[in-house]
């Protein structure tokens, strides 16, 4: 069963950047739309916004940190 997660947990996981958990999960919820495997068990009717934060919260989804272009 899925719950609300604390934001406080989820902003660990995103280096307590709220611009990058928002970013995480739009990211995570759109691959799992698009039909990629959950990695936490889930009802039929979790979204996929909820099941997003909560692979989040457990680590099993991290922070894609672009690295700069060089000139």
């Amino acid at each position: 069963m899925l719950v609300k997660q604390p934001l406080e947990e989820l902003l660990k996981r995103s280096e307590h950047s709220v611009y990058r958990l928002v970013r995480m999960a739009s990211q995570r919820a759109l691959e799992l739309s698009d039909g990629k495997p959950s990695l936490v068990p889930h009802t039929i009717d979790a979204k996929v916004t909820t099941i997003a934060l909560e692979e989040i919260r457990l680590g099993k989804v991290e922070a894609k940190i672009p690295t700069p272009k060089k000139r």
